[in-house]
Order: structure tokens, then C-alpha cells, then sequence
């Protein structure tokens, strides 16, 4: 039988290739469109199965793949090089902010670690301690600092990670923790038995130091503070700089970025419902907390925040020392029903309620947070707090006889 010629608009032809005769698929009439100029030529597509039979299935399917590793690997090299653009911009701005912004105080070693301090006035000594985003300058920016410093020696602390203070890794650093090293620092400044005054997180690590340590303190001033644990959402927002690796990945490439666009949201949030002042957006605690080693500070604090109230909250009423506890009625970031649980389990405390303010109480009230300091060391307080602590020696004693 003589093979059928090929011509457009026949659906199959026959022709006598180098493999012999073979049917192939010709291009419809409809859709054959010869270049000007040029002669006419059939277009042939084999099916399938005498594509498979010339080979040309498993060279498509390798250049497929080819393809795809290439894009993939396109995808990958672009993703390394953004990794790298932002954390070399990261690092730049963070020593950017250092420079704008020096250490403002003096440095003492403790076991191998150095923390950052600012000291002013003379007197009776006072310790302040910061919150989370924040660093000791926060007390300066407030105003209270200047205020207690008239009267008092004051010593406020960047906490470890925070400011200009070292955060070794390898430790969760929890508020027991950051207690034991603040005691430390304490006895390397020469400092008996101050007033410890803790803002929200660093109400915590006053409570740890004067529950480990009830011989180093003379009393507590706890503002804003987290004291029961309670379900929190922004724990799980701010954990994944915590993680090992994956953490530091993290903060030094998305975090800065990701919370340059939260931070007015998470600010507003501390301050409300008065408006964020404008003396702390001039000053240095906004750009310092965007660093890629606070931001660590930052996170492993809120990791541990929940798990350093489950230690202490069965241990507040051992407390002996006098005790003062301040907090906002409009407080959005802690419940406001915590200082009131804390007062009834410390029941020689003394509760100040400040009614409309926020968790930011002490650029609120200065001067009231100051008077709180003079309350915790007065010599009433300090009486009922040497009455209270014969007391429990007493009853210690009794019951180490008894046993």
C-alpha cells in the first residue's frame, strides 16, 4: 500500500524517515501559518507513543527537571542574598543606635558578667528595675530617678541582656536567676539591704530577690507587675527569637524589621489610655530594644515569665519585708485583679490603686511612686517588717523542735 502523502490539512501522513516509515500528526490548516517568504513546510507531531519510541519523552523530562532545580536554586540563592541584606543592615543599625546613644553610667563584673548600671545621689540605697522593652534609662526618661535620687542612693540596673548588660547563653535566665546575679552585684557595690522598686518584669525579679535573699533587701515597691500565671497570647508572639538557631536566624534578619512596624501598636497598648510621651520617643528606649541581642533578652523574658510566676506565686506570703504594690486601674497589658490577689496573700502590704493609668504608672505618677519608696523604707514599715520577721523565725523554730 502506498503511504499517503503529506499535505496541510491532512490529519496523518506517512513519510520515510531514517527510521523507516512512521505516521505522525500534521498540523491543521486551520493553525498552519508558513513564515513569508519562506516555503512551505509540513509541521509534524508524533503521538506519544512514537515519541517515546524516538526518545524525545525522556529528554523533555529531563530538561523538566533541570528546569525546576534551576528555579529552585534561583529561589534559594535569592532568599540567601535578602538573609544577608537584611541582617548586615540589622547589625549596621544596631551599632548605629549605640553610637547615637552610649552607655550614660559605669560597669561592674559578676562572675564573668558584665551589667551595666547608672548611680546617682547619696542616702539610703534604692535598686530600680526595669520592665520588658526597656532599659534602665527608663527610670531617667520617667522621671523618677531624679526624684528618689534627692534623697537616696540610686542604683538602676540594665538587667542582663538589656542596655549595655551581657546575657551569656546557655541559661533561661528566669527571674530566680537574674535575682541571684543582681544579689551578687549588690555585695560587689558595697549596697546593704536597699529598697528594690520592680516594674512589670522586674517586679518579678524584686520578688525573687527578696524571697532568695530576704537578708540582702530592706523592701519591695512592685508596679505593673506579673505575679499569677495566666494565658498570654504575646507569649507566643514573641517566642521564636528564644529558640535556639532558629532564634538567632530570627532576630537578626525579620525581628528588627517586624517590630519596627508593631512597636507603635505595642507601645500605644503599655501607655494607654494616656498617650505614649513624647519624651520617651525622643530617648533611647525604642531604638535600643530593636537590637538583635535585646530582642533576644526580650523574648527569653517573655518565654519565662509565665514559668517564673508558677515558681514564686506559692511563696509570696513568706515574705517578711515591707512591701508596697502599685498598679494602674486601666492596665491593658496585666489583669488588673493580680495586685489585689497579691495584697490579700501579703496581708501586711500596702495596695496603691491608681485610677485611670495604665501599665506605664510611673511616668503617670512620679512623684506618688517616689512617696511609695519612702512608705517601703519608713520607720513604720520597717518596725512591722522586724516584728513580722521575729514572728517567722519564731514559728520556724517552733516547728523545727517540734519535728
Amino acid at each position: 500500500m502506498v503511504p499517503a502523502p503529506c499535505y496541510v490539512g491532512r490529519r496523518e501522513c506517512s513519510v520515510n524517515g531514517r527510521g523507516g516509515l512512521g505516521t505522525f500528526r500534521h498540523l491543521e490548516a486551520s493553525s498552519y501559518a508558513p513564515r513569508v517568504g519562506t516555503a512551505t513546510a509540513p509541521h509534524f507531531y508524533p503521538d506519544n507513543q512514537e515519541r517515546q519510541a524516538l526518545g524525545l519523552v525522556e529528554k523533555d523530562s529531563d530538561m523538566s527537571r533541570v528546569s525546576k532545580l534551576s528555579r529552585t536554586s534561583a529561589i534559594l540563592v535569592a532568599a540567601a542574598a535578602t538573609l544577608a541584606a537584611t541582617t548586615t543592615y540589622n547589625i549596621y543599625r544596631a551599632r548605629k543606635v549605640e553610637r547615637e546613644h552610649p552607655p550614660t553610667g559605669r560597669f561592674i563584673t559578676v562572675n564573668g558578667i558584665r551589667l551595666h548600671y547608672i548611680e546617682r545621689g547619696e542616702g539610703p540605697p534604692v535598686v530600680l528595675l526595669h520592665g520588658n522593652m526597656v532599659t534602665a534609662e527608663d527610670f531617667d526618661t520617667s522621671g523618677v530617678l531624679d526624684l528618689v535620687a534627692t534623697q537616696h542612693r540610686v542604683i538602676a540596673f540594665d538587667r542582663p541582656g538589656f542596655g549595655y548588660s551581657d546575657r551569656p547563653h546557655g541559661s533561661p535566665w528566669g527571674a530566680g536567676a537574674q535575682a541571684d546575679l543582681l544579689r551578687d552585684a549588690l555585695v560587689g557595690l558595697g549596697i546593704k539591704r536597699p529598697i528594690v522598686l520592680g516594674h512589670s518584669w522586674g517586679a518579678a525579679v524584686a520578688l525573687a530577690l527578696g524571697l532568695n535573699h530576704p537578708d540582702a533587701v530592706g523592701g519591695l515597691v512592685l508596679l505593673s507587675g506579673y505575679y499569677y500565671p495566666s494565658p498570654r497570647a504575646d507569649v507566643l508572639l514573641s517566642s521564636p527569637p528564644a529558640i535556639p538557631i532558629l532564634g538567632d536566624l530570627v532576630r537578626y534578619s525579620i525581628s528588627p524589621l517586624l517590630g519596627k512596624l508593631l512597636q507603635p501598636l505595642l507601645l500605644k497598648g503599655m501607655f494607654a489610655p494616656l498617650p505614649v510621651p513624647a519624651n520617651f520617643m525622643k530617648g533611647s528606649g525604642p531604638d535600643m530594644s530593636l537590637r538583635p541581642g535585646q530582642i533576644r533578652a526580650e523574648s527569653q523574658d517573655g518565654v519565662a515569665m509565665i514559668p517564673s510566676a508558677i515558681a514564686l506565686q506559692h511563696r509570696y506570703q513568706e515574705l517578711t519585708l515591707p512591701v508596697v504594690i502599685m498598679a494602674g486601674t486601666k492596665d491593658r497589658v496585666v489583669n488588673s485583679k493580680q495586685p489585689s490577689r497579691l495584697h490579700a496573700q501579703i496581708p501586711h502590704s500596702i495596695l496603691r490603686l491608681i485610677p485611670d493609668v495604665g501599665h506605664m504608672l510611673h511616668y503617670a505618677v512620679p512623684g506618688e511612686v517616689a512617696e511609695a519608696i519612702e512608705e517601703a523604707g519608713g520607720e513604720e514599715a520597717a518596725g512591722l517588717a522586724t516584728k513580722l520577721h521575729n514572728i517567722r523565725q519564731a514559728s520556724d523554730s517552733y516547728t523545727a523542735s517540734a519535728a
